[in-house]
Order: C-alpha cells, then sequence, then structure tokens
C-alpha cells in the first residue's frame, strides 16, 4: 500500500498536489524506480475522482488504502475503501478499479476480454479483474476469509459514456464486479452508499491491515483437486488474459477446424505453472482431449504422483516433451507444454530406436501433435546447455507452419512473497541485470538473510518446521553426486562443508534409506536433511529457502568469477563456450534463489564472497543463541499443545 488516509483528507491532498508526491516517494521506496509517467499520471487524474464521489455521498471518514498490494504477489489494486456497513455495522470493504478509458469494446469472441486503443492485445474486462481481486483476498487475507460478503468490487471508468463503453455491460456482473461510469456518476454515489456508512473506517481499515496471510496454496498440494474437482487458484488480470485467449482458441479450433499457437511467457513465479494447471483442470472437465508436459522428470513425476493419487487415469495427463515423436498430426485438442524454455532441439536420445530416429525438431513434434499447442516458458532459466525454448523460435516454427501465434506476456509475479524488491536484488546480484549488487533493503513481503555456517543455516531451517514451514537447503552442483547405493545402504555424504557433512537429494526413482525420489525431494517433508540442486529444486517452491553458494561463483574485488573447473555438473563438456557456462551457473543460482516463498538464507563457502554477502545483507544475519532460542520456543509450544491434547 502506497498511502492511506481518509476520503476528506485525500481530497485536501490532492487539491494541494502534495499527493503524487508522497505517492512517488513511497513508490520508490518500495520498488527502487520511480513510477512510470503514466502510471502517474493515472494516480492525478483517477485518485481526484474517487475521493471526490466518496465526499459528496457523505463518506469522507471512510479510509482510502490507495495502491493496495494483494498478499504473496506483486498485484495492487487502486484503492480498497474501508468503512462500516450502513446496516450491519460490521466492517466493509469495497474494491475500486479505476480506469481512464472513454471508450472500449467486447473482445467479438468473449465480453471477459474487451478491446482499448492503447493495447494491442485484448485486456480484461475491468468487471472481471476487480472481481478477480475481491475473490484473491478473500482466499488469502484472515479478515475477509469467514466474512466474504464483507467485501465487493467496482470498477469505475470515469472518463466513459454509454456510447462509449456501453458494450463492456455485456459481462457478468454480481457483488464482486459492477462497473460504473462517469456520465452516470449518480449510480456509484448510491452505491457505496449501500456498501458504506458515514463513521469513522479507521477501525475497519486496521482490521484488514493486521488480517493473517495465509499460506500460499502450493501447487502442488491441490494439483488432484485442481484437475480433477474445481478451481483452486485465483487468476489475476494478464492470467486471466492468457486462460481465456487459450480457451477461446480451442473453441474456435472446433468451430471451424482451425490451428493455432500460444505462448505465455513470464519470469519466475509469475503463474504459468498455474495456469497450466488451471487449463488442465477446465479441459479435462470439459472432455477435450489435452495433455501437460514438460522436459522435467521432477516436475512431471510430481504432477502424476500428487494430481493421480486418487485416480490412475489421472496421471496419464502427464507427458514428457520427449513423449510426442510418433504422435499423430493433431490427435489432441491441446497440449500445455509447461517450462517449454526446457525444449531441446531433437526428442532422440541414445534409448531411441532407429525407427524414430526421424531427424525432426522437437518444437515441431510439439506444435504438430495439438489443434492447440500451448507454450509457457521463462527465456532466463535455460540452465542447462542445449535448452532452446525461446519466444522468437516459436513464432518462426508457426510462422513457417503458416500458423497463427499470439504472446501473452505476464508481468506480476507470485513467487517470493510476491516481492519485486526481492527478484530485483537477486537478478542484481547475480550481474543478470546492469546496474551493479544493490544492498537488501527489507520489505514486508521476503526475508533474506545471511548465515555463518550451513550447521547455522540448517538449524534455523529446523526452527522453521518446527513451527509448521515448509524448508530445504539446496547447492550449486560443485560436489561429487554419488549416483549409484547398494540397497541397504544410507546415502554417501557427499556434500561436505569443514565438518558439516549432508547427502544430495537421492538421485534415481527410488527412495533411499527414508529419503523420497529425487522427483519428489522438493514436495515430500522427508526431502529435508539433503541436499538439493537446481535440477529438483526448478519450477516448485517451498516456504524457507535455504541456498548455498559453491566455489563455482566467486567474487572477486568487484565483480563475479565463474569457476567451471569447480562445478561437477556433468552436462558441462569440454565443448561447452565458456560464456555458455558463465551464463547458465548465474542462471542457476538466479533458480535455487527465488524457490522461497517467505524467505531466503544464504551461505557461501568462499570467504570474500561470504563478506561481499554480509556487506549486501547487512544486520540480517543469524546469531546461533538465536536460532537455538527459536528451536527452545518452538519445542516449548509444541511440548505444550500435545499436553494439553492428552489433558483433555
Amino acid at each position: 500500500m502506497l498511502f492511506r488516509d481518509s476520503a476528506a483528507a485525500v481530497a485536501a491532498e490532492c487539491l494541494s498536489g502534495a499527493l503524487f508526491f508522497r505517492l512517488t516517494e513511497q513508490f520508490v521506496h518500495m520498488h527502487g524506480h520511480k513510477p512510470s509517467p503514466s502510471e502517474v499520471r493515472s494516480w492525478e487524474r483517477s485518485i481526484p475522482v474517487l475521493a471526490s464521489a466518496l465526499n459528496d455521498a457523505g463518506l469522507g471518514q471512510v479510509e482510502m488504502l490507495l495502491e493496495y498490494g494483494l498478499p504473496l504477489n506483486s498485484k495492487r489494486a487502486d484503492a480498497v475503501l474501508a468503512g462500516v456497513h450502513p446496516h450491519t455495522g460490521q466492517p466493509s470493504y469495497v474494491v475500486v478499479e479505476l480506469k481512464q478509458w472513454s471508450s472500449a469494446e467486447p473482445d467479438d469472441d468473449d465480453p471477459s476480454l474487451c478491446r482499448v486503443d492503447a493495447y494491442a492485445h485484448p485486456v480484461l474486462n475491468p468487471v472481471d479483474q476487480v472481481r478477480g481481486y475481491c475473490n484473491y483476498l478473500v482466499s488469502f487475507n484472515g479478515a475477509l476469509a469467514d466474512h466474504p460478503d464483507r467485501i465487493s468490487g467496482a470498477a469505475y471508468l470515469h472518463n466513459a459514456t454509454e456510447f462509449g463503453v456501453g458494450g463492456l455491460f455485456e459481462a457478468e456482473q454480481d457483488a464482486y464486479g459492477q462497473l460504473f461510469i462517469g456520465a452516470r456518476r449518480g449510480e456509484l454515489i448510491d452505491y457505496l452508499r449501500t456498501r458504506l456508512g458515514a463513521d469513522s473506517g479507521a477501525t475497519a481499515a486496521d482490521e484488514l491491515l493486521a488480517g493473517k496471510v495465509g499460506p500460499s496454496k502450493q501447487l502442488m498440494a491441490v494439483a488432484a483437486q485442481e484437475v480433477r474437482e474445481r478451481e483452486q487458484f485465483v487468476l489475476l488480470d494478464e492470467q486471466l488474459v492468457a486462460y481465456r485467449m487459450v480457451l477461446n482458441a480451442v473453441r474456435r479450433a472446433k468451430q471451424s477446424d482451425h490451428k493455432e499457437v500460444v505462448v505465455v511467457t513470464g519470469g519466475p513465479g509469475t503463474g504459468k505453472s498455474v495456469i497450466a494447471l488451471s487449463l488442465l483442470g477446465e479441459l479435462y472437465r470439459q472432455g477435450i482431449t489435452a495433455l501437460h508436459a514438460t522436459g522435467s522428470n521432477s516436475f512431471t513425476t510430481t504432477m502424476r504422483k500428487v494430481a493421480g493419487a486418487r485416480k490412475r487415469e489421472v496421471q496419464s495427463l502427464f507427458k514428457y516433451f520427449n513423449s510426442f515423436m510418433t504422435a499423430e498430426r493433431n490427435s489432441l485438442d491441446v497440449l500445455i507444454c509447461d517450462e517449454a524454455h526446457r525444449m531441446r532441439e531433437t526428442s532422440a536420445n541414445r534409448y531411441t530406436s532407429a525407427a524414430n530416429r526421424t531427424g525432426k525438431a522437437q518444437i515441431d513434434e510439439l506444435i504438430d501433435a495439438a489443434r492447440v499447442p500451448v507454450f509457457l516458458l521463462d527465456e532466463h532459466q535455460v540452465v542447462r546447455p542445449g535448452e532452446m525454448g525461446t519466444v522468437a523460435e516459436i513464432e518462426a516454427t508457426a510462422a513457417k507452419k503458416g500458423l497463427a501465434c499470439q504472446v501473452v506476456a505476464l508481468d506480476s509475479q507470485f513467487r517470493c512473497g510476491g516481492s519485486d524488491a526481492y527478484l530485483r536484488w537477486v537478478v542484481r546480484l547475480l550481474g543478470l541485470e546492469s546496474g551493479g549488487t544493490l544492498r537488501w533493503e527489507p520489505d514486508d513481503k521476503m526475508q533474506l538473510m545471511v548465515t555463518e555456517s550451513p550447521q547455522e543455516m540448517e538449524e534455523f531451517l529446523a526452527g522453521r518446521r518446527a513451527q509448521g514451514y515448509g524448508a530445504r537447503m539446496s547447492a550449486g552442483y560443485c560436489w561429487k553426486w554419488t549416483k549409484k547405493v547398494p540397497p541397504g545402504q544410507a546415502l554417501p555424504t557427499d556434500v561436505v562443508i569443514g565438518d558439516w557433512e549432508r547427502p544430495w537429494n537421492v538421485f534415481g526413482d527410488r527412495a533411499v534409506g527414508g529419503a523420497p525420489p529425487a522427483a519428489l525431494w522438493a514436495t515430500d517433508p522427508a526431502g529435508f536433511g539433503q541436499v538439493g540442486c537446481v535440477y529438483t529444486a526448478q519450477g516448485f517452491e517451498y516456504d524457507w529457502s535455504g541456498v548455498i553458494l559453491g566455489p563455482d561463483l566467486v567474487w572477486r574485488g568487484d565483480q563475479w568469477v565463474t569457476d567451471r573447473t569447480a562445478s561437477k555438473d556433468p552436462v558441462f563438456k569440454k565443448s561447452t563456450p565458456d560464456t555458455d557456462v558463465d551464463r547458465l551457473i548465474r542462471n542457476t543460482y538466479k533458480v535455487l534463489l527465488t524457490r522461497g516463498m517467505v524467505g531466503t538464507v544464504v551461505y557461501s563457502t568462499d570467504a570474500e564472497t561470504q563478506a561481499k554477502l554480509r556487506e549486501l545483507v547487512h544486520g540480517a544475519g543469524l546469531p546461533v543463541a538465536s536460532i537455538r532460542q527459536g528451536l527452545q520456543d518452538a519445542w516449548r509450544r509444541s511440548h505444550s499443545d500435545r499436553s494439553a491434547e492428552l489433558r483433555s
């Protein structure tokens, strides 16, 4: 949230011009860069209009929470109005989406999308946008979880007339989504009076802001319901645009023997896999032939295990990219290619039969297999030589085949607590964006700490697990990895740092000594205690992430130096250029550093690098005493709870 005050105070701040300077100052503090000129213009033109409507309605004491950040992601609602319901006397909230549009028309295919001259692609109808925000807040804010009737949503197009946007009223409207236009301002005022009373909204605003943020609905934990039963995720803005564009493409394909390609691109945590599962669930319920495919053994195996836990046939929905070498052309309605950046030049490997060694490119196989192939990718998560999934490659292949190709870019991220500041710190730390390293400025979304030893890291993470959080340790691929463990023997402790020794996660698809198979390391509670690598961590998330930087990436003087000789990763061949190795090692640590949802704990085996981390994350270290105290407190709470259960 950038600013909070009563509607009367906001109106006065607007009149003096001070509000927009304060919003800009707070934006820079929270995000590390200035807001765009268009965003500042929207504040200057839209906020006074809403404040004026509230004051004209006699609601000057209603609290206005401006640029309200949604929990656990980087989306912001333009305004949340907090007050007291005029009839029930209970807290009441109105989420408001403000648009300067003077004209817009519904998309020909879907009234939930609309077309505006300023945008090249369809955008979400503001009614659906604000409805998504309401649903999301009910799902993630404890103040609303048991009181979903306390929130409502309104989209206000304050420059619009009936003639300019009349078609948008075709979209379904309900308590969470109502549409208002400037030409009928009185209707908005009447509506606000039905939801908000004249009393002060300060207490209601306090209650909303103090609402406990519910844990993120982990992708793996709800996959079964997502695929088989009902929607578990709330899609927002461009996520919902991508979702609906795919469904519209599917409908066109069925109606007119049509084929087209859809690409969804975005960084880590932007919701690509959530979109993929939402699509698969909806298509599966409609009886449309659809499959999910990835190039990741861990991700596919986990999807099969979790989503097919009670219905084995569901497991067959999850395939690998190289499963389509012999597929008939357009044999599927939809093929959802998740983590498509992991596509390879060809599906053939040393086990491929001679009859199937056609030389056909893997991207051609995937596009040919379905009437609507969907690719979800992040070009900056390529961590192995030979991975080649890019937007340009897909567009070029589609054009060669004479197919339309739609591209949707996702820009809001949900990983790392929705902290844009943390993701920016990571990419600047690793030199993946220009500008140099940044000192970590703590925000209220993500925690970052440096530990002085791997023992300290493990103790801290164990303490978080005792409090009910999920936690994992991972490291760069800088220690040998014993691949074959004789039956009955424990995993060897390959990762050795001083007198601290731990095993890598299991290599292979069978459990060893109580440790889960490699594909389930990130999701099985028994995965704690082994050190994961990028190949088992990529695509997954957990509450707390411990990351060990090995000697393959060290800080020297004023820059990072990659040492390929320190890497034990067998994918790096002698023929792999140094520039590629450098890029892939940095990308590896970006993946590892962006797995945590609540916090990340970092340690480097190199003294100079460790000193640099301490400098950048000043004051964020963890004294061993505080860790042990946290463990003791967690044990006491747990012991007290168990004693109470026995007494009852």
